[in-house]
């Protein structure tokens, strides 16, 4: 098949990015004539706070040959322009990032007008974690203008269901990580650092205060925060005042770049996910490929990827006391030797040929 694939690819970061960019090469990989269809401007820089762009010459994942950047979001007429090309592809996809988004795309869906083939509408978060009035409207008017959707978790569906009648489809995200550990890379130490890390974009949702919390109440644990602050760094420098944990934190701001991450895994005894709430995340996997179990809420998918007791331990969200439990549970004696024994193995290909089964409706 003709298929036009739109969404970030690099220079722009972070995971959606990296996943557009290996969808990509998957279905190219699959024999499909693939088009990579991207922004020069994603959206207005007040929109994101951190760093949008990587420099070009600096690539995470190895880039998609067949890319193009006519999309900017000052710039209609490139909305129209692309909607126009999609008339000749047997299948479009459409990544849906951000709802101010959703002008871009009925403008292209509008000028496709009646073409043959399909259109889908990838939704990583089918709406923000932290809503505005004109994100249920706005995403409702793309969904219904699309064949299908494809979300990542269960709790997806429900969402997309509440909005449209769609016909909605859903599959684990597999594998596109930025990094993976060197071959002779040295193999944990079984908790010995007695440091754990909190890895990614710093969001309420993500319950980094919670864990901050949680650790005042362990002892003897220290943690290494990596990742870019969406909101007031000053609010978490006030809480580890507030909590004595100046001299256990260490507060890493801004984008990690995957050059660093091998290194930084490498750091940690295990990575901990306190978030609130959440559909899906690849740094479950990112742990995985570096051996490292993984302490997490039982949000969304989380519970899935994490087997409690084996390879990693399950707490409740927004739930200091417990999450406090699961550390302590993870440094008693004999305990993180046993779940470092179970880490799945990750190739990088896991889940791949399914997700592209469902994608492209042949399930």
């Amino acid at each position: 098949m003709r298929v036009a694939l739109i969404g970030p690819t690099h220079p722009y970061k972070g995971g959606i990015a990296h996943h557009t960019t290996e969808l990509a090469h998957r279905l190219a990989g699959a024999g499909h004539d693939v088009s990579l269809i991207s922004w020069s401007h994603q959206y207005p820089d007040w929109l994101y706070p951190g760093v949008q762009r990587l420099p070009q010459d600096t690539p995470e994942t190895p880039p998609f040959p067949g890319t193009s950047y006519p999309l900017s979001w000052k710039k209609p007429h490139s909305w129209l322009k692309v909607g126009r090309d999609l008339r000749a592809f047997d299948l479009v996809i459409i990544v849906v990032v951000a709802s101010v988004q959703a002008p871009a795309y009925l403008a292209m869906l509008s000028a496709r007008g009646k073409a043959g083939g399909r259109v889908l509408a990838l939704c990583h978060n089918v709406l923000p974690h932290e809503r505005r009035f004109f994100d249920a409207p706005l995403t409702r008017a793309v969904l219904r203008r699309v064949d299908s959707v494809l979300v990542h978790s269960e709790a997806q569906v429900e969402v997309v269901r509440s909005l449209v009648q769609t016909r909605v489809e859903c599959a684990d995200i597999p594998p596109h990580l930025p990094a993976r550990p060197k071959p002779g890379h040295a193999k944990p130490e079984y908790g010995a650092k007695r440091r754990l890390l909190f890895f990614g974009l710093i969001r309420q949702y993500k319950g980094l205060d919670v864990l901050l919390r949680a650790l005042a109440k362990t002892p003897d644990v220290s943690l290494t925060v990596a990742g870019e602050f969406w909101g007031d760094v000053e609010l978490y420098q006030s809480l580890l005042t507030e909590l004595g944990l100046r001299e256990r934190v260490t507060l890493l701001g801004g984008y990690v770049p995957s050059a660093q991450i091998t290194e930084l895994f490498a750091s940690a005894d295990a990575l901990v996910l306190p978030y609130r709430s959440g559909t899906a995340t690849q740094n479950i996997l990112l742990a995985h490929a570096h051996g490292l179990p993984v302490i997490a809420t039982r949000v969304a998918a989380m519970a899935r990827y994490v087997r409690d007791e084996l390879d990693g331990l399950l707490c409740r969200p927004d739930d200091v006391d417990d999450l406090a439990r699961a550390i302590q549970r993870f440094y008693a004696p004999g305990v993180a030797q046993g779940l470092y024994a179970h880490v799945p193995p990750v190739t990088g290909n896991e889940g791949w040929e399914t997700y592209l089964d469902v994608l492209l409706a042949r399930r």
